[in-house]
């Protein structure tokens, strides 16, 4: 005689495995894909650039205070009667500095 089995032991008893596999080859290629594309982003959005502005000659700025400042001469600007460093993010106030043309590393 066949011993029966009911349908939760016939569930119980199989290999639960065989459905894991394609998901997990679905994710280590979502993963991948996640990775190459991180990639291109980052070499499309953060690659660096050449500088191609012309910054002119070095030079030092001593302020009355006695601090140095190493910059280029065409961000220096005369407005209004005043020396101005004028960078990428900041504006200086540079009123009373002497300029020197000297090369600096």
């Amino acid at each position: 005689m066949e011993d029966k089995m009911s349908r939760s032991e016939k569930h119980a008893n199989q290999d639960h495995k065989k459905g894991k596999k394609p998901i997990y080859f679905i994710c280590c290629c979502a993963l991948l894909l996640l990775f190459i594309g991180g990639y291109f982003f980052t070499e499309y959005f953060f690659a660096d650039k050449p500088n191609d502005q012309n910054l002119g000659d070095k030079v030092v700025i001593t302020l009355p205070t006695g601090k140095k400042v190493f910059t280029y001469e065409n961000l220096i600007v005369e407005e209004n009667g005043k020396l101005l460093y004028k960078g990428d993010r900041n504006t200086l106030d540079l009123t009373g500095g002497v300029i020197v043309y000297e090369d600096w590393d």
